[in-house]
């Protein structure tokens, strides 16, 4: 499939999320069983109870794999840029921390979700917040812009990896910092999974393998790469009952050859700076 068929149809997913009140496994089916509520899965995956309730409720749909906050210490003043904010769940938690001097900016491509998030800022008097709609591979930043970049499960989703981290180099100061919640593979995708549009939204298919997503870091400049934690969550997350009838549908697959290709999938957190 084309990379312009799958940002349509990641858009047209997402687009529906936002446009929904629940998380991916209300709107989707794709991502948990639908009795897992966004904010049980937030908690699981590395956010407080404090982050939650600090953030409008409707900015929390529950499409993280991990905290990428966590493992990266804001400070007052600081400009933060989200890449793919969605409805602008970590924005909001970050702008907290950077204060009224500081600000954040988020990313989307999806439209549906931007107006979400912006509605979302508006009710919660979020000034230091703005969204911008655009893609990752092409940042409607200027050069040396930001001080910190973080992204939550979103970089999985583009085809175009390898851009999407130039981008994320360029807007960044020198020795600006970023912090990635993600997911990896540990060995190789079958051909028929690597193609399915039903795993590429579900964040599986548009993974590559973790030590290919290290040297694409590498590759654009990134330097004092690390990898904080590495968690199978995210696979006990995937694997429930319509995520895999659908795959087992349509691709034929039976559920053990399912369960272990899922049991390659982690959910990484990696830091890297931009040296001067």
């Amino acid at each position: 499939m084309k990379s312009s068929d799958i940002k349509k149809v990641v858009k047209e997913a997402y687009g529906e999320i936002a446009k929904g009140s629940g998380s991916c496994c209300g709107s989707l089916n794709l991502c948990c069983g639908s009795n897992v509520s966004p904010e049980t899965i937030s908690i699981k995956i590395g956010y407080s109870r404090e982050d939650l309730n600090t953030v409008p409720q409707d900015a929390n749909l529950g499409l993280g794999c991990g905290n990428p906050l966590a493992f990266t210490s804001l400070k007052e003043g600081d400009v933060v840029l989200d890449l793919g904010s969605g409805a602008g769940f970590d924005c909001f938690i970050a702008a907290r921390k950077v204060g009224k001097t500081g600000r954040v900016i988020g990313i989307d491509m999806t439209r549906e979700m931007i107006e979400r998030a912006r509605e979302n800022a508006k009710k919660g008097g979020f000034d230091n917040v703005e969204f911008r709609l655009g893609e990752i591979e092409n940042l409607p930043l200027p050069d040396n812009y930001v001080d910190v970049i973080i992204s939550n499960c979103v970089i999985n989703l583009i085809p175009d990896k390898r851009s999407a981290f130039g981008e994320a180099f360029r807007v960044l100061k020198p020795k600006g910092r970023i912090i990635i919640s993600d997911i990896v593979f540990l060995g190789d995708l079958p051909e028929v999974i690597k193609h399915s549009i039903d795993a590429y939204v579900g964040c599986i298919s548009g993974a590559i393998k973790k030590s290919e997503y290290i040297n694409l870091m590498e590759e654009v400049g990134f330097r004092q790469i690390a990898i904080h934690d590495e968690t199978r969550f995210f696979t006990e997350c995937l694997i429930n009952e319509v995520f895999v009838n659908r795959l087992q549908h349509n691709l034929g697959m039976s559920i053990n050859n399912l369960n272990e290709i899922l049991g390659l999938v982690v959910s990484i957190k990696v830091s890297a700076i931009k040296p001067i």
